[in-house]
């Protein structure tokens, strides 16, 4: 059976200062849609998660493993699980964030 949600109803939720994010998980993946306000700093981090970035609407900068990497609306950037990143918004932002296992800790 499918799911089906209005992502409008889903709720968000703030798990680090200045990025709120609507959480849609499926057997493998989790979703994460994020708005991120200007200046929001995402503090370094690893997960054994691999994670899609796609970013949606702005510019927004990740450090993953010391590679520094500035990305525009429309731009996609893979990073393998283990890597060590950490992120900054240059301007308002809408991120979806693909996780891959399910990012139980989202739930």
């Amino acid at each position: 059976m499918a799911d089906r949600y209005r992502l409008a109803s889903v709720e968000q939720r703030e798990l680090i200062p200045g990025h709120r994010g609507r959480f849609v998980h499926s057997e493998h993946t989790t979703h994460v849609y994020w708005e991120i306000e200007e200046g929001s700093q995402l503090p370094e981090h690893s997960h054994p998660h691999e994670q899609i970035v796609n970013l949606l609407q702005g510019t927004y900068e990740l450090v993953v493993d010391g590679e520094t990497h500035r990305l525009e609306t429309g731009e996609v950037l893979v990073i393998p699980g283990g890597a060590v990143h950490s992120g900054m918004a240059h301007t308002d932002c809408h991120i979806l964030d693909v996780f891959s296992p399910v990012r139980e800790e989202y739930r």
